[in-house]
């Protein structure tokens, strides 16, 4: 099997949370992100050949995931839902980037033909999205370098089956806290340090008034 180049980026809080609240827009954190901040996100979107949330991600921000705030062209969208569980007025489906939608047999057949009336739809998984198939289908498209700026449970279940190559935060100074607010990685957790994914630092660095830093995924064999 194949699979995209894989990284993982995400805005945040020194205690490691993605939003302020559980089922809160992460947008309201990334309003306190300046302007060489929010160009280094934009960056990242124009290098790369699709980028990829979970359909969470879309009922809470209902994102564009375009680039914006550089030149460069918008990558694929790719959003993995396993009951086609996306609004169609959401923004992912306007005309401005491809976007592609990966769901399972599961889903309501209605559902699925009305998003293919805008976007493409593969069905990739029974009763849920088969991730490894999806990325090798995703290489195969074309899709080589992958940007991931899902939630915690797609971060955790790319990480979980080996499927990211780098992790890169821009962290937010200030602390939100909350037990049950999201963290950058959610899931069932590793319960032994023995099976806990090792990284290693790779560059850390400004951006603005942000402290960058990229971490390499070093999975032991």
């Amino acid at each position: 099997m194949k699979r995209p180049y894989t990284i993982i980026i995400s805005e945040v809080t020194v205690d490691g949370k993605l939003t302020l609240a559980k089922g809160v827009s992460s947008k309201e954190i990334m309003k306190f992100m300046d302007e060489e901040a929010n160009r280094y996100l934009h960056e990242t979107r124009a290098k790369v050949d699709g980028i990829m949330v979970g359909a969470e991600t879309i009922r809470t921000d209902n994102p564009y995931l375009t680039v914006r705030y550089v030149k460069g062209k918008n990558p694929t969208r790719i959003i993995p839902t396993s009951t086609a569980d996306i609004s169609l007025d959401a923004n992912v489906l306007k005309k401005d980037a491809p976007t592609i939608i990966i769901t399972t047999e599961k889903a309501p057949e209605e559902k699925v033909k009305a998003l293919s009336e805008k976007v493409e739809v593969v069905k990739i998984g029974d009763e849920k999205v088969d991730l490894i198939m999806m990325m090798d289908f995703l290489y195969n498209r074309g899709i080589h370098t992958l940007m991931v700026e899902g939630g915690s449970t797609l971060n955790w279940n790319l990480l979980n089956l080996g499927l990211v190559d780098e992790i890169r935060i821009i962290h937010m100074p200030f602390i939100v806290g909350g037990t049950d607010t999201p963290t950058l990685v959610g899931g069932e957790g590793f319960k032994s340090l023995d099976d806990v994914i090792k990284l290693k630092l790779r560059a850390h660095f400004m951006r603005g008034s942000h402290l960058i830093t990229e971490w390499e995924v070093k999975y032991e064999s």
